[in-house]
């Protein structure tokens, strides 16, 4: 698990593609973190769904993702 990844925390899309998808994540194991998305980059698609993001992608980079809210 990379540090600093934790169940609770609300993340953003950095990808240009996805601008405005933010994600909270539900679970995490070895390799990913289980995520419920908050809100979506198009209006075709639906919020609440769940998704799968590789753990090596929660960093600040340009197609990565950065923490928006702490776990409570």
């Amino acid at each position: 698990m990379r540090p600093g990844v934790r169940v609770g925390q609300v993340w953003a899309d950095n990808d240009k593609r996805s601008e405005g998808r933010t994600v909270r994540i539900d679970e995490i194991d070895a390799r990913y973190a289980y995520c419920t998305v908050l809100t979506t980059a198009m209006p075709s698609s639906r919020t609440g769904q769940r998704t799968r993001i590789g753990l090596e992608r929660m960093r600040p980079t340009s197609t990565g993702y950065r923490l928006l809210e702490d776990a409570p």
